[in-house]
């Protein structure tokens, strides 16, 4: 008996993406309707759908508020800036967000299908991992834009 082409599905990393949260990622990217989105795993409907949005007047400090310090989330954030050749330019961030603090079951989740759901998100020009505040400081993502 041969078990050569049978994949055991990983239970975890299975997680669809809703239609809602292609659009509203979607309109971040084409329409600069949002600033930022923050994404959550919905284990029930195993899925990744929206948790928050925010207005494209809001500043970076109001996109890291928005983070839970306790639990893991997905998000995009669109970054604008001024180039050194006076140019004025847009960068999208994905940024995977486990802290410390969060349960291991959800780090795993997180973990797990984080390639999955990113691969759905066309148009994210640089992605950043952070487990605490500094390594996504706005400094970070400076330094990275540029």
């Amino acid at each position: 008996m041969s078990f050569r082409g049978l994949r055991r599905q990983n239970t975890l990393s299975a997680m669809g993406v809703n239609e809602h949260t292609k659009k509203i990622f979607s309109e971040l990217q084409r329409k600069k309707m949002y600033r930022y989105v923050i994404f959550k795993v919905d284990e029930k409907k195993r899925e990744v759908v929206v948790d928050k949005i925010g207005s494209p007047a809001e500043s970076y400090e109001d996109f890291t508020a928005a983070l839970p310090d306790n639990d893991c989330r997905y998000a995009v954030y669109d970054f604008d800036f001024v180039t050194s050749d006076n140019c004025q330019k847009s960068k999208i961030f994905f940024i995977a967000w486990s802290p410390a603090s969060s349960r291991i079951r959800a780090k795993m989740l997180y973990a797990t299908s984080k390639d999955s759901f990113r691969h759905d998100l066309n148009g994210i020009h640089y992605e950043i991992q952070a487990t605490d505040p500094a390594e996504m400081d706005l400094d970070v993502i400076r330094d990275r834009a540029q």
